[in-house]
């Protein structure tokens, strides 16, 4: 439900529950899918001015957003370790004053592993999101493959696949909010750019998921669709292997050989035999940015 952790993260065990049931040992959500991708609020923003209805509804997704670490970490700690998978899951993590778009990434037995904040939040999404910087860029060597996350419109950013592609990524976790049907051939491009497993992640929303004064342009039908979904598990030659799952709630399940990637690198590799380092190179900061340093 949106704006309501609580419900939202006993929605996540539910579903983490039901995924590895199936037999995943990877379990992906979608974008901020705790506590919301505010999709359809403008949060009372014009051109030199905002509204006090809009100042509440930052209020509202300010008091629903999670802290990281916290108590919503330690919960989904424990849904990963109870059904032995490994989360990755989207989360609006709120820190001092500023909300973060963030993946938070979990262990099999519960590990808390880290973050990714959304580098560069997307048009109005600047509005309620803050940057992340290059200190969250992570890809996790594990016993499943080496996991990593880049989170929506992060993925037309050319150098940061380059990035994430040198790390050695093979499950590229894009969850998103996008769900257009020009999602579908981004995400198999990236599968075959970078000779990796693309699972993308995009919620299924209706208008009555949400609360009765969500002031959406989409209107107040309850039945109204505000996000079509289209979650999809894509292999390292851009063969879609499930979905694109479309206005239904469901979950994806694949079968996957890590082999592939290494059958699909035999002709293309970007950052081994298929690069010119001679003529091209990529200088990556990964040093946090803090605006105040306490010597």
């Amino acid at each position: 439900m949106v704006f309501e952790p609580k419900a939202t993260l006993a929605k996540v065990r539910e579903l983490t529950a039901a995924a590895a049931k199936g037999g995943a040992k990877l379990v992906v959500f979608p974008e901020a899918f705790v506590s919301a991708y505010p999709k359809g609020l403008d949060f009372g923003a014009r051109v030199g001015m905002r509204t006090s209805r809009g100042r509440d509804d930052f209020r509202k997704y300010f008091d629903s957003a999670v802290d990281v670490p916290g108590l919503a970490t330690e919960q989904l700690a424990r849904t990963a370790k109870e059904n032995g998978v490994y989360l990755v899951i989207g989360v609006i993590e709120r820190e001092l004053g500023t909300l973060y778009c963030t993946v938070v990434f979990f262990a099999a037995d519960g590990t808390f592993l880290g973050t990714h904040r959304k580098l560069m939040p997307t048009a109005m999404e600047r509005l309620i999101w803050g940057f992340g910087d290059g200190s969250t860029l992570p890809v996790y060597d594990t016993p499943v493959g080496k996991i990593g996350a880049v989170i929506c419109w992060e993925n037309y950013m050319p150098l940061l696949r380059m990035t994430m592609y040198s790390k050695g990524i093979q499950l590229y976790c894009a969850p998103t909010a996008d769900d257009r049907d020009t999602w579908m051939p981004t995400m198999q491009h990236v599968a075959l750019e970078g000779r990796c497993f693309v699972l993308t992640a995009c919620q299924h929303l209706r208008r009555g998921d949400c609360p009765p004064d969500y002031a959406a342009v989409q209107g107040d039908d309850p039945k109204t669709v505000i996000m079509r979904g289209g979650s999809a598990i894509i292999n390292p030659l851009g063969r879609v292997l499930a979905g694109p799952l479309f206005n239904e709630d469901g979950i994806l399940l694949a079968e996957i050989d890590l082999g592939d990637i290494a059958r699909g690198k035999y002709d293309f590799d970007v950052v081994g035999h298929y690069a010119r380092p001679d003529i091209f190179r990529l200088h990556v900061n990964e040093k946090p940015a803090p605006p105040v340093i306490l010597d």
